[in-house]
């Protein structure tokens, strides 16, 4: 089978479950024919995305909110404005995924929670069977439990996830446990997509914190911490351009920027982990059984933090506060289930997306596009 590719670009997470996901479908013998990673003005593309990946990859502007002046929390009001004024573009981005899609002669694509793909089939109603993968589509599911916190953005959430699959065969929820599949609305509770080299590690317990950050200007929590506590070793990772890979503040205190393979070197040896809530990250530590701080960023973070604390795997706060995260390092007992869960993950998504071909509606739409050419 063939296969195309559509991936937000905001964060990491979608970026690595994309190059997981390739490598898997390869190893099964089916080929991924490109990727098309979804961009904005805030983000840049990864090195070690464009270095990862074996198909060819192609960029495209794409819906993303855009970080405060503080660069922590995203400025609604700035993103929305900004996005209808180029609006227009978003036009040219959904004919490209349009003539992408016909021209590729994939037989499936698979959407990586991103918004253009939806509305790409909702408006040119492309005969390509589609498949959704994400965390975000646990969202949907009738016993997520959303997080007490007032947000008053959830419904917005689900309508966001929901305008993201338009058309869309199956969505693959992504989860932390073990769900009942929803078979109605063609929703499967599947493993992470975690990446190969993060299964073979080899944890040990390091003297340091480890972390990410998706905003950089929740750095200036880290650095007030880190004033009153010079002793403990902090190595953070964040989304930022510098002149070098590395920011060392002093003897104690690094930046880094993105670099999969040392991000998660760092993540096998620490004693804790802090992030802004990624879904992939979180993963990530659950499955080296890190004890783990969240600072969601926005609301889907927050629905990801509690997920996460559902299954005992840390504690949320709204600043990096490390005093917090010292004392769960404490009690914390990492989730044996996890591991065995985690492992499952490519036969049981091979095989989702293996048995959807066999489906007679992928058959047809083959046959027909094989008799236009």
């Amino acid at each position: 089978m063939k296969y195309l590719f559509i991936v937000q670009g905001e964060g990491r997470g979608h970026l690595t479950q994309a190059m997981t996901l390739e490598k898997m479908l390869m190893k099964h013998g089916h080929q991924v024919v490109g990727m098309l990673v979804g961009k904005s003005r805030s983000r840049h593309l990864p090195d070690f995305f464009i270095k990862g990946v074996h198909a060819p990859v192609q960029q495209f502007l794409s819906i993303n909110f855009l970080p405060s002046a503080a660069n922590r929390k995203p400025n609604m009001f700035k993103s929305v404005a900004y996005n209808l004024f180029v609006s227009p573009k978003y036009i040219s981005s959904m004919n490209f995924i349009r003539k992408t899609i016909s021209s590729c002669g994939a037989d499936v694509v698979v959407n990586f929670y991103e918004l253009l793909t939806g509305l790409t089939y909702m408006l040119f109603r492309v005969p390509v069977p589609q498949i959704c993968i994400g965390h975000q589509y646990l969202f949907l599911h009738k016993d997520f439990t959303m997080p007490q916190k007032v947000f008053g953005g959830y419904k917005a959430l689900k309508f966001f996830t929901r305008v993201t699959a338009i058309g869309a065969n199956k969505y693959l929820a992504l989860s932390f446990r073990i769900m009942e599949d929803m078979p109605r609305q063609k929703l499967r509770v599947v493993p992470p997509l975690l990446r190969k080299e993060a299964l073979e590690t080899v944890p040990v317990n390091g003297d340091y914190i480890h972390g990410y950050m998706l905003n950089s200007g929740f750095a200036d929590d880290v650095l007030a911490w880190h004033r009153k506590h010079p002793e403990i070793k902090l190595r953070f990772f964040w989304d930022k351009d510098t002149d070098s890979p590395v920011t060392e503040i002093d003897s104690t205190l690094s930046f880094h920027t993105l670099d999969d393979a040392e991000f998660l070197r760092q993540m096998s040896g620490c004693m804790a982990y802090a992030s802004t809530a990624g879904f992939e990250s979180v993963c990530e530590a659950m499955y080296l059984q890190k004890p783990i701080l969240m600072v969601p960023s926005h609301i889907e973070q927050e629905c990801n933090a509690t997920d996460a604390m559902k299954s005992g795997a840390g504690v949320s706060a709204d600043r990096f506060d490390l005093d917090l995260l010292l004392d769960f390092v404490k009690k914390f007992r990492p989730d044996p289930d996890f591991r065995e869960w985690v492992r499952s993950s490519e036969s049981i998504i091979i095989n989702e997306l293996e048995v959807h071909y066999k489906d007679s509606d992928i058959l047809v739409n083959k046959i027909k596009r094989k008799f236009e050419k």
